[in-house]
């Protein structure tokens, strides 16, 4: 059984009924994007749980071997033309575990937000994309689709219209926008619903990007929303 990963919770209100599982970015730790809950404009959206998990800490070879948090290793620094698929494969088991947990917390698996930033973006899209169950979305921040090759024979039915928010910075140095671009086109190629916004920022988090996660929030985790449960 996987051990669970150190989580740092919050909740929007008492006896959430959804969750958000937030994967932050690269030697950064669960702390990373708590303080952004108070910003978001959640009114309408149901009771949420935010879950967001510390990774675990391990060598990364762009940065010379020195050990960070991190969910898989980065080998090259175009990102993609050498990939850590074991790394990858390891962490999705791990958030695979804090979405069961979610589950037998009491949250359906569409009432589950999986999100990340950066490495924890492509985190997010790897095991969204590939989860049994239908998610309520996957918000994909300053990041990009890794082991795309793999995803058309891996990718889950349960999810294939499971709305994706995609946001990047036009400047960002560190994931370009042509790479998170191509992840973009990769996925509505496969007939994903991508929401797609650019902001003017390197990389990081945009104000009116704060505003827009709130409303894509309200979307797809609404109070009202009764309709499909686990299945």
């Amino acid at each position: 059984m996987t051990q669970l990963l150190e989580t740092i919770e919050i909740e929007s209100a008492p006896n959430p009924t959804a969750a958000v599982i937030w994967l932050h970015g690269l030697g950064a730790s669960g702390d990373d994007f708590a303080a952004i809950v108070p910003e978001l404009d959640l009114r309408g959206c149901a009771p949420i749980r935010f879950v967001f998990p510390h990774a675990p800490e391990m060598p990364v070879s762009i940065n010379n071997g020195y050990v960070m948090p991190a969910w898989y290793d980065i080998l090259t620094q175009d990102l993609v033309r050498r990939e850590d698929a074991v790394g990858i494969q390891a962490s999705a088991r791990a958030i695979e575990a804090l979405i069961a947990d979610q589950v037998a917390r009491g949250i359906a698996p569409n009432k589950i937000v999986l999100a990340g930033f950066s490495q924890g973006c492509a985190m997010a899209l790897h095991t969204g994309l590939r989860h049994a169950q239908r998610l309520a979305g996957i918000m994909a921040l300053s990041g990009y689709l890794p082991l795309s090759d793999t995803l058309t024979a891996e990718r889950s039915p349960a999810n294939a219209d499971t709305p994706i928010y995609m946001a990047h910075g036009q400047v960002d140095p560190v994931v370009v926008l042509v790479r998170a671009e191509a992840s973009r086109q990769t996925l509505e190629a496969l007939g994903y619903k991508v929401f797609w916004n650019t902001y003017p920022m390197p990389h990081s988090v945009h104000p009116q990007e704060v505003v827009d996660i709130g409303r894509f929030l309200q979307t797809v985790l609404p109070a009202s929303n009764t309709s499909t449960e686990t299945r």
